[in-house]
């Protein structure tokens, strides 16, 4: 499934099943309460904090969750997720294509 085919397939979803979208603002608050779920998940899976009982790792199903809102607020919006990253790429490559190859920071 490409991007295009997915950001189509949450509207037809939306437009099947959702009766319709959520607000712009409703759905920028949902989008940053799936961030922090999936921050909760990586802060027990990958950080000092461990599951706590009935917890479970659902880190695919969070950064799908992310997705699929990112979706809808695409779709609300007019953005194509696939032009827009994209044009991201080639700016991040323009502004850093050195940046990270010189960071000593970085080096091992």
């Amino acid at each position: 499934m490409t991007i295009k085919e997915a950001q189509e397939a949450v509207d037809q979803w939306i437009k099947t099943y959702g009766v319709r979208y959520f607000s712009e603002l409703t759905n920028m608050t949902v989008l940053t309460e799936e961030v922090g779920e999936l921050a909760r998940v990586m802060a027990r899976k990958y950080g000092d904090q461990s599951f706590k009982p009935g917890e479970k790792d659902n880190e695919e199903e969070e950064i799908a969750d992310i997705f699929w809102v990112l979706c809808c607020i695409a779709n609300q919006t007019g953005v194509d997720i696939t032009e827009a990253f994209k044009k991201s790429i080639e700016k991040k490559t323009a502004r850093d294509k050195d940046r990270h190859k010189n960071n000593p920071k970085l080096k091992s």
